[in-house]
């Protein structure tokens, strides 16, 4: 017979239900079960108190991990938990034995919905990105044809425009096989995700650049930048590491995993960066126009 020495439980429970948990319905402050509490019959001595659903009796949906003898250690067989009802879910552990303080747990759990693997927050993307791979596909069959047709009045402007438009494409296809392949496998391809997020960060620069050479008369009112050519390209050269290193913090973190102080860290510069654009784009803007008059 074996003699069970301690109780961790592992309570899956959906983000509008948690106060079902504790003891707050019986005018309790306390999580665990109490003497007074087990003796009235609400709960179990050593357990968590928790108020089940009356249209769900399974839920919040309680497991028990009981450690044996003198071991320090236990297993949890896999579990298969079926959700009924769309929502956040939460998975806590947790123990009312003061024993088992400083206890590590380790291991993983995976999460599918009905169509696959993608969160509910992300699910729309994929068709979005889906979507987006069209529209793109069509705007450069498009672009391609007026290329051709006009291809001997064709400036350095129009082969940037051209540019910016290839690398929408390649982002809008990158993007939605990323999401296509964690949504089937439930593992993010990291060489694909990478190349959709430096893609994405080179478009946003390059996008940005043309709109500043255009506001500075670039192929209007003059020729060549000049001498601001080494800074437009500094500009863009400092927004593509920004807007690269929060691409990448965003999309290769885990979900809700983002420390304030790092997220405004990396957020930040690309605010300023942006701002910078905005006000030498409008500037410029300006003085062309002014030249054109």
């Amino acid at each position: 017979m074996h003699s069970y020495t301690g109780l961790v439980e592992a309570i899956i429970v959906e983000v509008k239900d948690r106060e079902r948990i504790g003891g707050s319905y019986l005018g309790s402050d306390s999580i665990c079960c109490t003497q007074d509490l087990s003796k009235k019959g609400h709960c179990k001595v050593g357990e968590v108190i928790i108020r089940n659903d009356a249209d769900s009796p399974d839920w919040p949906h309680r497991i028990k991990i009981s450690f044996e003898g003198t071991n320090e250690e236990t297993t949890l067989s896999l579990q298969t938990v079926y959700v009924n009802n769309t929502g956040m879910y939460y998975l806590y552990f947790m123990f009312c034995d003061d024993k088992l303080k400083g206890t590590i747990i380790s291991g993983s759990t995976v999460w599918k919905n009905p169509d696959g693997y993608l969160p509910g927050k992300m699910a729309p993307l994929l068709t979005f990105y889906g979507v987006m791979s069209l529209a793109y596909l069509g705007l450069g069959l498009m672009w391609l044809l007026r290329f051709m047709q006009f291809w001997k009045n064709l400036t350095q402007l129009h082969y940037h425009i051209t540019t910016v438009i290839a690398l929408g494409m390649f982002e809008m296809a990158f993007w939605y096989f990323d999401y296509s392949s964690l949504n089937s496998t439930g593992v993010r391809p990291m060489g694909v995700t990478i190349w959709a997020i430096t893609f994405t960060a080179v478009k946003k620069t390059l996008s940005r650049l043309l709109l500043l050479v255009v506001s500075m008369g670039y192929g209007v009112v003059r020729p060549t930048l000049g001498g601001m050519a080494s800074k437009v390209l500094l500009l863009g050269a400092v927004y593509f590491v920004a807007s690269e290193a929060l691409e990448l913090y965003e999309h290769l973190g885990n979900i809700n995993d983002f420390a304030g102080k790092t997220k405004l860290a990396l957020v930040l510069p690309v605010v300023f960066l942006d701002a910078g654009f905005i006000l030498w784009i409008f500037s410029s803007l300006s003085g062309t126009l002014e030249k054109l008059q």
